[in-house]
């Protein structure tokens, strides 16, 4: 019997990442330079005290999957518990895809039956932070609730992108509201759950029953609670999070890792983020490079000028090549006098001679002419090649040629 188990959700498509997650489920895509984005939820668990994690998988899952293996470099390989993989699967009765979030979680209550918890964590795949699920729970039991939610302020301009709390001093729910146009709060839900598992088991059970549902958390599960007076609490929530499920917000995150004023701490050991290493030798830097502000990992050989970038493992920058203000996934070649700038580079991509992908816009307020430029898995750009602000690069780019 376990107190607390989780269950993470990491089956979405990932569609806002395009050339990113063509071949790659959104989890498993590289995060500052030794990590994956799954790693962050992972971390937490085991951080937080939750030994038993069931990852809820779905779309391009091979990647994922191995990287999860046994769940060693989280240690989470236990013989009663550990982390499990929890694809959809064939029943007597059939196969189903998983339908929305909440079915994902109703589909695998045999698993979650198996540890007889008190209560459930859900947690999405897709968000960078570190919290202390222990508080969260410890809280939760303190105010006697049927589901805690975690929360945090967001810009008011911004609040009609969330699913949205309304909440009295005590931190009681008295209203929730998926992504509403004119929002009367702004305490923004970070899709991190704490539930009673007799409860969710109930509401899980009526939701599936509905034809005409969604079963989704959000739309679903949450409203049908609130409606039927379960005891929901808000949570507050201070540190750093941030939803990386555009080109954006990934972009941004990684660049957050570079900024010292923003509290994303991956080197503090007392909160450490475990991820499964590359084994890669360290990095070597070159006579020729000159580097400022940025993050390079172990395998690269850099010999050109890197500013304000992130460097996966295994990353090569030849001589005379200019990296700016870019994320290089593991394996990305840039070779001498190519230039990237304000670009996303997937794994083994090869820039060519004399190449540019992306520039830097001389007037960053005229969001007409900037945007980030990505080039998708193993793409090749040609020798001076040229590829514009906010391409999205799914295929290889010949030598001379330009797009757009």
């Amino acid at each position: 019997m376990k107190e607390c188990i989780a269950m993470l959700l990491a089956g979405g498509q990932g569609s806002r990442l395009y050339a990113l997650t063509q071949r790659l489920a959104k989890p498993a895509v590289p995060f500052g330079g030794k990590y994956r984005i799954i790693d962050f939820p992972l971390s937490n668990c085991v951080n937080s005290g939750i030994d038993t994690v069931g990852i809820l998988t779905q779309y391009q899952p091979l990647v994922l999957n191995e990287y999860i293996g046994n769940g060693q470099p989280w240690d989470l390989d236990r013989l009663y518990g550990g982390v499990h993989v929890l694809p959809p699967y064939q029943k007597a009765s059939g196969s189903d895809w998983y339908k929305g979030t909440a079915n994902a979680i109703y589909q695998n209550i045999n698993f979650i039956e198996r540890y007889q918890p008190g209560y459930v964590v859900i947690l999405s795949g897709d968000h960078i932070y570190k919290m202390d699920y222990s508080k969260m729970l410890d809280f939760h039991k303190a105010k006697g609730a049927d589901c805690t939610i975690a929360v945090m302020e967001v810009p008011w301009e911004e609040a009609s992108r969330f699913g949205i709390m309304t909440a009295n001093e005590e931190g009681t729910v008295t209203k929730f509201a998926e992504k509403p146009k004119e929002p009367e709060s702004n305490l923004a839900s970070m899709g991190i759950y704490i539930f009673t598992w007799e409860k969710l088991r109930k509401f899980l059970t009526e939701d599936e029953a509905n034809p005409n549902s969604d079963n989704d958390f959000g739309k679903n599960i949450i409203p049908n609670m609130l409606a039927a007076g379960e005891k929901m609490v808000a949570y507050p929530f201070e540190g750093y999070w941030k939803d990386v499920g555009t080109i954006d917000s990934l972009w941004e995150a990684n660049m957050d890792l570079l900024n010292p004023n923003v509290p994303l701490d991956v080197w503090d050991d007392a909160w450490k983020i475990y991820s499964r290493n590359s084994g890669m030798p360290g990095h070597h830097i070159s006579q020729t490079a000159e580097i400022d502000n940025s993050m390079i990992t172990e395998g690269c050989r850099v010999s050109g000028k890197i500013t304000q970038s992130v460097l996966f493992a295994g990353v090569t920058v030849g001589e005379g090549a200019v990296v700016e203000d870019s994320i290089l996934m593991p394996g990305a070649v840039v070779e001498p006098g190519a230039s990237v700038k304000y670009s996303i580079i997937a794994e083994n991509v090869r820039v060519s001679a004399g190449a540019v992908v992306g520039e830097r816009p001389e007037d960053m307020d005229d969001l007409d002419k900037w945007g980030v430029a990505v080039v998708g898995e193993g793409i090749a750009i040609g020798k001076n090649a040229k590829v514009g602000p906010k391409a999205m690069v799914v295929k290889d780019v010949k030598e001379g040629e330009e797009q757009w």
